[in-house]
């Protein structure tokens, strides 16, 4: 019995503890409703796009991947509003015009080479992009 006192009482510090959290450090970006729903409508339309490229890698269907890749390239950030752009910060920006170019690349190389191995690099590198990005910022309501 003694036994399972302690136990008891080393799960519930452990579980304490677990459900304390870190402070989140990230920098906080205030925008409008209307404003925060775009961009995260636009991330969820790259996480769309990004499962649909590794579809298209799992079956060497190269065409779908560039046709994906470059519907998610610099011709989709052209639609934002100019309040919108104003609104972000400079390096949310930055980080955001990589990720549209990336896919550009992605679309040029998976017509050219044709080498989904590559195109896996490519990604792997455009992920670690927003993980940077959702590890930096995180979007509020004003």
């Amino acid at each position: 019995m003694r036994k399972l006192m302690i136990l008891f009482a080393v799960l519930s510090v452990f579980n304490t503890k677990a459900g304390v959290e870190a402070a989140d450090t990230r920098t906080d970006i205030r925008l409008s409703s209307q404003h925060r729903a775009l961009v995260l409508t636009e991330m969820g339309q790259f996480l769309s796009g990004l499962q649909q490229i590794s579809d298209a890698l799992s079956r060497e269907d190269m065409d779908a991947v560039a046709s994906v890749a470059r519907s998610l390239g610099s011709s989709m950030s052209q639609h934002m509003p100019a309040g919108l752009k104003q609104a972000l910060p400079q390096g949310f920006r930055k980080l955001g015009h990589s990720v549209h170019s990336s896919f550009d690349q992605i679309a040029l190389d998976a017509e050219a080479l044709g080498d989904s191995s590559h195109t896996l690099s490519q990604l792997a590198e455009t992920l670690s992009v927003c993980v940077s990005c959702h590890g930096i910022y995180q979007i509020r309501t004003e």
